[in-house]
């Protein structure tokens, strides 16, 4: 896993006068399941949303299978394959479950895609299919989360970004998202993952990164931060 699919380098984001990234450089590398971690008003969500388009950098270059992303519309990030499922989940409440899952594959090429890409969430994700046309706002937390994910997979991404995925899930529901992703990176999809369980997400990741205020304080194998006094006082729980 050393072909890197896609590379920040020194991107610096700003909310107005507020510089919310500094020089932040990474590689993802393809195939791989790669953490960010760190504590709230790190940076972790401004880096995912600078990736998708949805919050342009300031400076520096963001490339995604050696095609400079950085000043294209989220919409056109998507189309090259590079999709998030966003923190807060953002599904549409008063829709069904079906019809969510259209709307992510709004990308898809053909209706051969189309069946392949539902028919690998449902595998995914039994308890949608099961529930396919009820509303999603009907939905619990758990539910709703799986049906983010499952619509952002129905966009064919290379790379998924996924940010919070486990947010307000109980353990048992967390443990689940947790295989799943682990499925997913199975099937060949890159992870970018976005994470405050910091001890689950690096349990299940090849490499993680460390944010601190805006800025890369990590980077290295995910088994070597779990072993780290330091980051586990800092962010593990001690």
């Amino acid at each position: 896993m050393s072909e890197a699919i896609l590379s920040l380098s020194n991107v610096s984001v700003y909310y107005g006068a507020i510089k919310a990234l500094e020089d932040v450089s990474f590689d993802l590398n393809k195939g791989e399941i790669l953490s960010i971690i760190g504590s709230n008003g790190a940076g972790k969500t401004t880096t995912l949303r600078a990736i998708s388009g949805l919050k342009k950098a300031t400076k520096g270059s963001i490339t995604f299978k050696n095609e400079k992303i950085s000043t294209l519309p989220a919409h056109e990030i998507v189309r090259r394959r590079l999709v998030q499922s966003p923190e807060g989940r953002g599904i549409f409440l008063n829709l069904s479950i079906e019809e969510n899952l259209d709307l992510g594959a709004w990308s898809s090429p053909d209706q051969k895609a189309y069946d392949e890409d539902l028919e690998n969430a449902f595998t995914l994700f039994p308890r949608l299919k099961e529930r396919r046309k009820q509303n999603a706002g009907t939905l619990s937390g758990g539910e709703q989360q799986m049906l983010a994910i499952a619509r952002a997979l129905m966009a064919r991404p290379e790379v998924l970004l996924l940010d919070e995925p486990s947010l307000g899930l109980a353990p048992q529901i967390i443990q689940k998202i947790f295989e799943i992703i682990v499925q997913i990176n199975k099937q060949g999809k890159t992870i970018l993952l976005v994470e405050q369980n910091a001890v689950q997400a690096l349990e299940i990741s090849h490499r993680g990164i460390v944010l601190e205020t805006g800025r890369v304080s990590f980077v290295d194998e995910a088994k070597n931060l779990l072993k780290s006094d330091k980051i586990r006082e800092a962010y593990l729980g001690g």
